[in-house]
């Protein structure tokens, strides 16, 4: 390839490149210099006043050799809570915009709204409002409906409760779930080839089950993935919702804490910054590896 190719095709792709360079300028900026600068500091000791002192892999052995809470409860925690609110999550978000698709396009629009709307709502104004109906007074509705129809005796410290804490925290993040995923499955289903489903339907397709698996879900495979990929992300850094709904951080005896939560705890409330990089670095590693899995079933294998 000669140089004066090269200059022809810089000059017939400058416009292109123009185009891509403030997200690639972003993309630099905001995602791939502050994961190289994690990258660095979880090899640290630094607690924001002195210089960051290199000690190896200590964090990383601290991890998972010395951190007793990471190891029995904030990583069982994390795998149950994106086990459930993961694929339920997804598979309800789908669900959805199947139904909406076959209802008038104006009750859709309405109803759309209505379903992404929680998913708009500020963390803090969402816990708020979840902390009303679980207060653990009288005054707080939940608890007001149990007393009035005698289910209930006293008052249930809900949000201090760990035995119902996760629980919660997994109702609330189901509910505000249905963001962008949602809305792409939604314009995934909607766009599909009516004919499609009339030649299935010529050549013997009997149900909507059969709708659903031979035609709805290949014919929308790029945005099924996206919507994977934005429920696994959403699924990682909702845990904060536990320090949200219970107040404190950690969670009553950690049994709403997840790896989010872990990381702000050692980050902001101790100040082990080298340490909540390492955490950081796991938590990366897991996101990871569980997109890979969203792109092996969804992604282009072709």
């Amino acid at each position: 390839m000669t140089l004066k190719f090269k200059l022809k095709k810089y000059r017939d792709n400058k416009t292109g490149f123009f185009f891509v360079l403030p997200y690639a300028l972003a993309f630099m900026v905001f995602i791939t210099i502050p994961v190289v600068m994690g990258m660095l500091l979880s090899f640290t000791y630094f607690n924001l006043l002195d210089a960051p002192r290199y000690i190896g892999f200590t964090n990383f052995i601290t991890i998972f050799t010395a951190d007793s809470a990471f190891m029995q409860q904030i990583v069982p925690n994390t795998i149950t809570f994106a086990v459930i609110v993961g694929p339920a999550g997804y598979l309800l978000g789908f669900f959805l915009a199947w139904l909406l698709a076959q209802i008038p396009h104006r009750l859709r629009t309405i109803l759309a709204l209505v379903i992404y709307s929680p998913s708009m709502t500020a963390g803090v104004a969402m816990a708020v409002m979840w902390r009303i109906i679980f207060s653990g007074d009288e005054s707080g509705y939940l608890n007001a409906v149990l007393l009035n129809l005698s289910i209930i005796d006293a008052p249930i410290q809900w949000l201090s409760n760990p035995d119902y804490l996760m629980t919660i925290m997994i109702i609330v993040t189901l509910w505000s779930s249905m963001g962008i995923g949602f809305l792409a499955m939604l314009a995934g289903v909607l766009n599909i080839n009516p004919e499609l489903f009339e030649a299935a339907y010529i050549d013997g397709m009997t149900s909507k089950i059969q709708e659903i698996f031979y035609i709805t879900i290949p014919s929308m495979k790029p945005q099924m993935l996206f919507g994977a990929v934005m429920s696994l992300v959403a699924t990682f850094n909702a845990g904060s919702i536990g320090v949200l709904l219970s107040g404190q951080n950690p969670t009553p005896q950690n049994a709403g804490q997840l790896i989010v939560t872990h990381i702000d705890d050692y980050g902001f409330i101790r100040f082990d910054m080298g340490y909540a990089a390492a955490l950081s670095i796991v938590l990366l590693i897991l996101v990871y590896f569980f997109s890979r899995v969203a792109f092996k079933l969804f992604g282009d294998n072709d």
